[in-house]
C-alpha cells in the first residue's frame, strides 16, 4: 500500500504564521488525524485544534489523512490547507482503514511529540495540553480514557468493556480504554511500531513491550454531532484475531524457542503414552502382550511425534532469524556511525 500525499502546505514565507516552525527539526508536537467521510465536521474540528493548539504556545503542524473518503472531505482540507501552514495533507486513493491512515500520518509526523485523534469531533481538542504533561513528566504514551463515553450502549458500549476486559487480561497493561484514539507519544514510539490490520489499538500493548512507559488519564468524549460511526459489532472479530497476533509478538518475540519447546513438550509426552497404549491391549484389569500392535495408536504415536518435532523445529528458526536480524541491524546502525564521522 503506497498511498500519495497531496495537499502539502506551501512554504511561503510571507504566509507563515508567527509559530511557524520553519525547519522540521524545531517542530515540537505532530498531531494525526484520519478521516474518512467527515465533511462536516472538517471545518468545526480545524478550528477546534487550531484554538487549542495555539493556546499551547509551540511549534505545532496537524497532519490531516483522508482515507479514500467519496463526499467533499478531501477538498475542503486542500481548501483548509492553502490557508493554512500547519496543516498537511495526506490523500489515500481509497479506503485503506484507520490503522493504515494512522500509520501513514505516523510515517510523516516530523514532531518531538506525536497526539493521534479521531476526526468526528467526539475526542476534544482542549485535552491535548493535560496529555503532553504528563509526557513532560517522563512517560513515553499517555492514553486518553473516555470514562463517561457518549455512544449506544449495545453496538458501542457492552462490544468495547469485553475488548477492553480480553485485551487486558492477554497483553496484562492496565489500560482501560484501548479503542480510545486520543493519546500522545514520544516520536521514537510511533516510529518504532509496524501498524496493520486494526492494531492501532494495541499501541499502548505492542510500545509497552518494547519497554515504553505508560500512562493513562480520563478524557473528555462528546456525542457525535454529523455523520455516523464506522464501526458495528463485526469489528469484535478482528480484535480477537488481532489480540492473538499481539500475545505472539509480545511473548514470542525475545525467544521464540522457549515457548514453541514448551508448545511441542505436551506432544513429545503424549507420543511414548500413545505407543505403550498401542502396544499392550488392557482387559479385565490384566495387561498382555498384544498379538499385533494396534495401528490406530501407533499412527496416532508418530503422527505426534512429527508434529512435536515440527513445532521444535518452528521455534529453531523463528529463534535463528531473531538473532540474524539482531546481528545485522547491529552491523548496519555500526557501520552508519563509521560513515558519520
Amino acid at each position: 500500500m503506497n498511498p500519495d500525499a497531496s495537499g502539502a502546505p506551501a512554504t511561503d514565507p510571507a504566509r507563515r504564521n508567527p509559530v511557524d516552525p520553519g525547519p522540521a527539526a524545531a517542530l515540537h508536537l505532530s498531531v494525526v488525524v484520519p478521516l474518512f467521510n467527515e465533511e462536516r465536521n472538517v471545518p468545526v474540528l480545524h478550528e477546534a485544534l487550531t484554538h487549542a493548539l495555539r493556546g499551547i504556545g509551540c511549534t505545532y503542524e496537524i497532519v490531516v489523512v483522508d482515507d479514500g473518503s467519496s463526499d467533499g472531505t478531501p477538498q475542503l482540507l486542500r481548501a483548509l490547507a492553502q490557508d493554512d501552514p500547519h496543516l498537511r495533507v495526506i490523500q489515500f486513493r481509497r479506503n485503506y482503514g484507520q490503522t493504515a491512515a494512522m500509520s501513514a500520518g505516523f510515517d510523516h509526523a516530523r514532531g518531538e511529540y506525536v497526539v493521534s485523534m479521531d476526526g468526528d469531533l467526539q475526542n476534544d481538542p482542549a485535552d491535548i495540553p493535560r496529555l503532553l504533561a504528563l509526557l513532560e513528566e517522563g512517560y513515553d504514551i499517555v492514553c486518553g480514557w473516555r470514562r463517561h463515553r457518549k455512544d449506544a450502549w449495545l453496538s458501542r458500549l457492552l462490544p468495547s468493556k469485553l475488548a477492553n476486559f480480553l485485551i487486558r487480561r492477554a497483553t496484562r497493561v492496565p489500560i482501560h480504554d484501548t479503542g480510545c484514539s486520543l493519546k500522545a507519544y514520544r516520536a521514537w514510539v510511533v516510529r518504532s511500531l509496524d501498524l496493520y490490520s486494526d492494531m492501532h489499538r494495541f499501541i499502548a500493548a505492542l510500545a509497552a513491550g518494547l519497554g515504553a512507559r505508560v500512562a493513562e488519564i480520563p478524557v473528555r468524549h462528546h456525542p457525535r454531532r454529523y455523520g455516523r460511526s464506522k464501526y458495528g459489532l463485526g469489528r469484535i472479530f478482528r480484535v480477537v484475531a488481532d489480540l492473538l497476533t499481539i500475545k505472539m509478538l509480545i511473548q514470542f518475540s525475545a525467544h521464540p524457542i522457549r515457548w514453541f519447546t514448551l508448545l511441542a513438550l505436551p506432544l513429545l509426552l503424549a507420543s511414548p503414552a500413545l505407543l505403550v497404549i498401542g502396544t499392550f491391549r488392557f482387559d479385565a484389569g490384566a495387561i498382555e502382550l498384544a498379538s499385533r500392535f494396534d495401528t490406530y495408536y501407533m499412527t496416532a504415536a508418530a503422527v505426534t511425534t512429527m508434529v512435536a518435532v515440527n513445532v521444535f523445529l518452528l521455534g529453531f528458526l523463528a529463534e535463528l532469524q531473531i538473532r540474524a536480524s539482531r546481528f545485522f541491524a547491529r552491523r548496519i546502525s555500526v557501520a552508519a556511525k563509521e560513515a558519520a564521522q
